[in-house]
């Protein structure tokens, strides 16, 4: 027998992966880094101690129809970095953080929603605009729910828990504003009961020409099952192209006809778009350390760039008063990926 006496370990501070920081880490980095059962965190890497990506996606066997999927889409995507726990969040949110903040912005909206409903707004609207209401603004519930269904998919399909974490809370984002623009409609039914709304969107949404380049960008863009590139076509093409043109543009149309409430709307949606645009930012400039991912990125944007664009003449050029709303909404679009490095 030794007579020397057992190693005493001393208590880790922290998460052994927070330590090399040598600070206090924050409340963000404790909640959300490393949180990705899907990957495995133990295999050393060569430049980020105790990060790369794992083999086996699952905990069971590579050879189940699951583990085959995140291997083909995710681990072999032409877009590569070594290390996609180094992404965060540059609003390092986190889900308390994300619930007080989005409680205050949906008593703003309450508060504007109750304000018009006692004022009798709809009453007063123009029949003319009752129309367009009908046939281009409650119909936006089902391309709201394709960017629901994207952005969860890529919170799947990401490499990390911290990139999943800001996709999850852009999926709530676009859960939001589903159900405002359901409670508009359930609104606009109640006193204009025979322009269609509650029962129409579909028809509107699947046959009026001005909806076909968004369906057809939405369904191809929710079928691309790379996780590189199904980031790329929603949240650098599809995302940015809807939001300028069915929250910007028809909110500035709505001033112009006197819907106000419809306006104020828009414009808080777009404070959402704001946060999923700062993100993708993030995660852009990660991936961009890798030199080769500004060519993957750029063929994917000019792949699904005119998609979006061909989206965006069709719905702005039925709006009315905005004869330039498919060219401003073009332009912020592209401005939007120009200030990333890439052109389209």
């Amino acid at each position: 027998m030794s007579d020397e006496a057992p190693e005493v370990l001393k208590p880790l501070k922290t998460f052994s992966h927070l330590a090399k920081e040598r600070r206090r880490p924050s409340e963000y980095e404790i909640t959300t880094t490393k949180a990705y059962w899907l990957m495995d965190s133990l295999a050393p890497g060569d430049d980020f101690p105790g990060e790369r990506q794992t083999k086996e996606p699952f905990e069971i066997s590579s050879e189940i129809p699951m583990a085959k999927w995140y291997h083909k889409y995710r681990d072999e995507s032409p877009l590569q970095y070594k290390n996609w726990e180094a992404y965060r969040d540059p609003d390092e949110t986190i889900y308390r953080t994300y619930c007080r903040m989005q409680d205050g912005q949906e008593t703003y909206v309450d508060g504007i929603l109750d304000e018009f409903s006692e004022t009798e707004h709809d009453v007063d609207l123009d029949p003319k605009w009752v129309k367009v209401l009908a046939s281009l603004y409650t119909p936006g519930r089902y391309p709201l729910c394709a960017l629901q269904m994207g952005s969860a998919y890529i919170a799947q399909m990401a490499g990390s828990s911290t990139i999943a974490n800001s996709a999850m809370f852009q999926t709530a984002d676009e859960f939001r504003w589903v159900s405002r623009v359901a409670y508009r409609t359930a609104e606009l039914a109640k006193t204009h009961k025979d322009a269609g709304f509650g029962q129409d969107e579909r028809k509107h949404w699947e046959g009026d020409a001005p909806w076909q380049g968004f369906r057809e960008l939405f369904e191809k863009a929710l079928v691309a099952y790379d996780m590189g590139e199904s980031f790329t076509a929603i949240n650098l093409v599809a995302k940015p192209a809807f939001d300028e043109a069915f929250f910007r543009q028809f909110g500035a149309s709505a001033r112009r006809n006197n819907d106000m409430l419809v306006h104020f709307l828009a414009d808080a949606a777009l404070r959402d778009s704001e946060r999923s645009r700062r993100w993708s930012t993030s995660f852009v400039e990660l991936a961009l350390n890798n030199p080769a991912n500004q060519k993957v990125f750029q063929g994917w944007i000019d792949k699904w760039v005119p998609l979006a664009d061909k989206a965006i003449d069709a719905f702005c050029g039925a709006l009315p008063d905005l004869p330039d709303g498919a060219k401003d909404a073009k332009k912020a679009a592209k401005a939007f990926r120009a200030s990333l490095g890439f052109s389209g």
